[in-house]
């Protein structure tokens, strides 16, 4: 009894005190469009990404933008064609300009993304952009979204403007887990603490990342973050410590072709860096497996436990928690358009993400570590910059 009764207050206070996270109305701030657009430079890192570009770099060719934009698409190792495929789909579609280049293999302490972003930034910087565009291959933008992300920008005088791009919710794993990964993330760092000056909360979402060029430089991006495997979080606390103002929120016309069709997948994306998120520190991880039992598994064992034995407070006490737990997951369940009987079963989602972080950690301890197409980081020490 005692135990679904802390259950409960740690739900009533992730309700009220917890930046009000489970909330999806956080969605590009009020703008204008600005008399003199700047310019802009779009860098696309793609590794192996010959089988979802189709879908997206023709989205970013299209981009209605008044002002000067051009894409940079660094070919990173890729062994599939990805650049060749790049090149043939500027030449389809038109749009803008498109350079396809391929920065080699990272130098010792470098992920392979951030090499891949370095190369693109230091392309860009030939054009003297007043803001970057940083943007992952698999992520599908409508026709306005450079164009609104930099009024956004201007507007709101953000140093970053990130969105969270909608995730593909198509199968049914996809439809049971994606829509969690999200609520945990805003969880985790709550999108209306993100965008307060005052407040220490920082993370970014890597898919779509405005960036102003002399920001970038005054935190160095990506130098100050070479070694980070959650790169966008990295990026979000690199740019604030530095004086930097920036802003995140959930997307309405962004979005991931990327497809996650069995759990095996979404397994990976999730184990490949959850045991970073928790800085390799076995205590962390320990401290998180009780918390997620407290807080998503305690609720519905409370209950069944309580009717089963007879105790009323017990069954209580678990079904008010749950209730409330599923209460603050229905709007993102909403948001990502799924039906409503979702949202009680986030118990069993967040026992799969328990199973996916303890897994994290054996591979980490394996000697496999987090891995990026291919490439696998398993040093101890290459996270930056994550906070949980």
């Amino acid at each position: 009894m005692w135990i679904a009764a802390g259950s409960l207050a740690a739900w009533l206070w992730l309700l009220l005190c917890q930046g009000f996270f489970w909330r999806t109305d956080i969605r590009l701030p009020a703008r204008t469009y600005p008399d003199d657009w700047p310019s802009v430079c779009v860098v696309v890192p793609a590794r192996d990404e010959a089988a979802v570009l189709p879908e997206s770099l023709p989205s970013l060719l299209a981009q209605d933008y008044p002002g000067r934009a051009e894409i940079f698409l660094v070919d990173d190792g890729s062994s599939d064609g990805t650049g060749e495929l790049a090149r043939e789909l500027a030449s389809r579609h038109g749009g803008l300009p498109l350079t396809v280049d391929s920065p080699g293999e990272p130098p010792a302490g470098w992920t392979g993304k951030l090499w891949a972003v370095r190369h693109g930034i230091g392309l860009a910087r030939a054009r003297e952009p007043e803001y970057l565009l940083l943007t992952d291959a698999d992520i599908a933008h409508a026709p306005d979204s450079l164009r609104e992300l930099v009024a956004a920008a201007r507007t709101g005088g953000f140093d970053a403007v990130s969105l969270m791009a909608r995730l593909r919710v198509e199968s049914p794993w996809e439809r049971l887990v994606v829509p969690a990964f999200v609520y945990f993330f805003a969880q985790l760092y709550p999108f209306r603490r993100i965008g307060k000056r005052s407040a220490r909360t920082a993370a970014a979402a890597g898919g779509c990342v405005l960036l102003r060029t002399d920001a970038a430089e005054r935190a160095r991006i990506p130098d100050a973050i070479r070694q980070a495997v959650i790169d966008d979080v990295a990026l979000a606390r690199a740019v604030k410590g530095g004086g930097g103002h920036i802003w995140l929120g959930l997307a309405e016309r962004v979005d991931s072709v990327r497809p996650y069709p069995r759990l095996h997948d979404l397994w990976r994306m999730v184990s490949r860096s959850a045991y970073a998120q928790l800085r390799h520190n076995p205590l962390l991880l320990l401290g998180t497996v009780l918390g997620l039992t407290l807080v998503y598994l305690v609720p519905p064992v409370a209950l069944f436990t309580g009717l089963a034995v007879g105790s009323t407070a017990t069954a209580v006490l678990g079904g008010l928690a749950w209730l409330v737990m599923t209460g603050t997951y229905v709007l993102m369940v909403r948001y990502y358009g799924q039906p409503l009987w979702l949202a009680p079963l986030l118990p069993f989602t967040a026992f799969l993400y328990l199973l996916m972080t303890v897994d994290s950690a054996v591979q980490h301890y394996r000697g496999r570590g987090a891995a990026w197409k291919g490439r696998t980081y398993a040093r101890p020490d290459a996270v930056v910059g994550e906070e949980s």
